[in-house]
């Protein structure tokens, strides 16, 4: 199995190469951009440079124009596909059906992946794709059983299946969240930004840490938590005089138990979520994933490294890795 890794920065690409990575994706600094944060991302002239990067490695590059064009303004996403092309990625991941086709019509050669944000959930919606746009890869909703994705990946064949193995989870149908755009007017789905970072505040009362997102307080951290980012479907409200994580525990998704199961049920790519994660991040899970498969391909016994497991259980336990990213 393919293990495709995040990069936001140059230094978090180069960190996945050398830490195993068989294929790296990535976006631009703009809307065309689902993970479209300051501070993350490249300009075409970075994409290039990290393109050629990458195949230097032995790595597959994949650029991700996986939002949704706004009406009127195509033109940017447009350009965006244009440049992927023209910079000879091996795959373009994107979401938009509009886009789908423009790349099917104007770049028929350039392999075409299908975004989990298009939220393809049943076989007719993955075999409408690859028929009439000749997609080859679609990444499964993270919200999928192991036996959703054993029945969907043997009714698709042959196109490939990716899914997603470790970091954050989406409580959200990929594609199709609101939440965020209902309180910082940022559209997750248009814009990019699921939470932007300019809507983010912190507050400090004695010891208890309030996050905030635009006016309204999303966690109150005592001091003995972990802080994490404030993002609304993880947010902890009081509902009926209770407080409680309303819609998702502020959990990461790890698949490792389960990949021998992932590799019996055909899948092709295994997904780290985490183009906003900062280097220690993409070394520590990358090589504990790389360790993990390649073990399994070999019918040994998988490797223990104490120091990435511990690392990946603290990323479980809490979304504080955000934050500290992003101050």
């Amino acid at each position: 199995m393919e293990l495709v890794c995040p990069a936001g920065t140059m230094t978090a690409l180069k960190t996945a190469a050398e830490a195993g990575a068989d294929a790296i994706y990535f976006g631009f600094r703009d809307r065309t951009n689902a993970r479209n944060f300051p501070g993350l991302n490249f300009t075409a002239a970075e994409a290039e440079e990290a393109v050629a990067l990458c195949k230097a490695k032995g790595v597959n590059p994949m650029v991700a124009v996986n939002t949704y064009p706004v009406a009127g303004h195509e033109k940017l996403w447009h350009d965006a596909v244009d440049t992927v092309a023209r910079i000879g990625a091996h795959a373009i991941i994107v979401a938009d059906i509009g886009l789908a086709a423009y790349v099917a019509e104007k770049h028929p050669d350039l392999r075409l992946h299908l975004s989990v944000q298009a939220s393809a959930s049943n076989p007719e919606a993955v075999a409408y794709y690859a028929e009439t746009f000749g997609v080859q890869r679609v990444v499964l909703p993270r919200v999928f059983s192991l036996e959703e994705i054993r029945d969907i990946t043997a009714a698709v064949a042959p196109v490939e299946t990716e899914v997603f193995v470790f970091g954050g989870l989406c409580v959200m149908a990929e594609g199709r969240c609101s939440l965020s755009a209902y309180v910082t007017g940022c559209s997750p789905n248009k814009d990019g930004a699921c939470s932007p970072a300019s809507s983010v505040r912190y507050v400090q009362q004695d010891d208890v840490l309030i996050s905030k997102l635009g006016d309204y307080t999303i966690n109150r951290f005592e001091a003995d938590e972990d802080a994490g980012y404030p993002t609304l479907c993880k947010g902890r409200y009081v509902v009926n005089g209770e407080e409680m994580y309303l819609f998702e525990d502020p959990a990461s998704l790890d698949a490792t138990p389960i990949l021998g199961e992932l590799a019996e049920a055909g899948v092709a790519a295994l997904k780290v979520e985490g183009r906003q994660r900062g280097k220690a991040y993409v070394q520590a899970v990358v090589g504990s994933l790389r360790q993990s498969i390649d073990s399994l391909a070999s019918g040994a016994a998988t490797p223990s490294d104490d120091k990435a497991t511990a690392f990946m259980e603290g990323l479980k336990r809490t979304q504080g890795v955000y934050r500290r990213d992003w101050r």
